[in-house]
């Protein structure tokens, strides 16, 4: 089965999980709901591919975590964090598996598609953003780790009360790879979840398989396209404010319903070429001094700022988008893109940290 261990439904291993269904199927790995009869709870259990390198990124992802575990008891912010529970051993003969806390909630990715395209209401965006920022801040600062891979996928819902977590549950099977329109019961989640229930929702980040220590990169290629840093385009160096540039895409996909960015490649140019145009499009032109510090810059640029294949570009700014496409009103646009900005700042040393950006007044507003 492609590398991943054939797990059954019904199937019990370890002598006390026994697997109820799929909840997931990844690259890397797939991830059952079972239901762990020693404890009498349902548990998701992460199934590593078997495969040699799969191994390696299985023990780095299960050190991140163990390192989240450990500074979570010094800090609250860890709680943001989806991680282990605190007896989870790595079993299984067949590769890895990786025992994951009792079963969350759906992601972000499956509310977005459960509300119309106006987006998700701002309190609420601005809510989990903080919640998003403050595990960053906690990953970044104290435990020295990049994500790597920040998009609505990855950015888990659980709600506090058992009716609520219930609800969430019900819109579970909710496929993560089509962010398909949820049924619950009686029809949309987005229908069922009253604004308060969504206040109450409490955002998770989940998914460190991608993620790295700060003071060791371990690929060039990071990060799920549309989310991608400028500086991971075109080839830089990257650190922490990459994790930042996907949140600002986060958040204004949350506001909005749409990528911020999202590129397509062409007949004559690649998603990446088409991908460093918008971004000029949205946040106007490169510095030279900026573009040819970049060992790929070549790849992109005939002369600063020039870029090589595509050479109609339509600028328009953060505001613009907002009030002609989404229909804001002309404060609110400029109150967003003012939180947004700094965020995607073209110099990862000049952007926004996680703890700048949670101090801006469109957040604690």
């Amino acid at each position: 089965s492609g590398g991943h261990y054939p797990m059954q439904e019904g199937e019990v291993f370890n002598t006390r999980y026994q697997v109820l269904h799929k909840l997931g199927c990844g690259t890397f790995a797939t991830v059952w709901l079972c239901q762990d009869m020693r404890r009498k709870k349902q548990v998701a259990v992460k199934v590593l591919k078997s495969r040699e390198g799969f191994a390696e990124s299985a023990q780095d992802e299960v050190a991140f975590l163990r390192c989240v575990n450990c500074m979570k008891k010094k800090d609250l912010a860890g709680e943001n964090i989806v991680c282990l529970l605190d007896d989870f051993r790595m079993i299984g003969e067949n590769g890895f598996h990786i025992l994951l806390p009792r079963v969350l909630g759906p992601s972000i990715r499956c509310l977005i598609g459960n509300y119309t395209a106006q987006g998700l209401p701002l309190p609420f965006v601005k809510k989990s953003l903080q919640q998003v920022l403050a595990g960053l801040h906690f990953l970044h600062k104290c435990c020295r780790i990049i994500h790597a891979d920040i998009k609505p996928e990855n950015i888990l819902l659980c709600g506090r009360s058992k009716r609520l977590q219930r609800l969430l549950m019900a819109t579970l099977h909710c496929d993560q790879g089509t962010g398909g329109r949820l049924k619950g019961a009686g029809g949309d989640l987005g229908n069922q979840l009253e604004e308060s229930d969504l206040m109450s929702i409490e955002v998770k980040i989940a998914d460190l398989g991608s993620a790295c220590w700060t003071y060791k990169p371990f690929s060039k290629e990071i990060q799920t396209q549309p989310y991608r840093a400028l500086e991971v385009l075109l080839g830089l160096d990257y650190g922490t404010p990459a994790d930042i540039w996907s949140t600002a895409c986060l958040a204004f996909e949350m506001a909005t319903g749409e990528c911020l960015f999202d590129p397509q490649p062409g007949k004559y140019f690649s998603r990446d070429d088409d991908h460093v145009a918008r971004i000029i499009e949205v946040l106007g032109r490169i510095p030279p001094q900026i573009v040819f510090s970049w060992n790929k810059s070549t790849k992109f640029f005939s002369r600063p700022g020039a870029l090589l294949r595509l050479s109609r570009l339509f600028p328009r700014s953060l505001p613009g988008i907002l009030a002609d496409r989404h229909g804001w009103t002309p404060q609110d646009a400029a109150a967003f893109a003012a939180f947004l900005l700094p965020a995607l700042h073209y110099a990862p040393e000049r952007r926004a940290s996680a703890a700048q950006s949670l101090r801006h007044a469109w957040i604690a507003a």
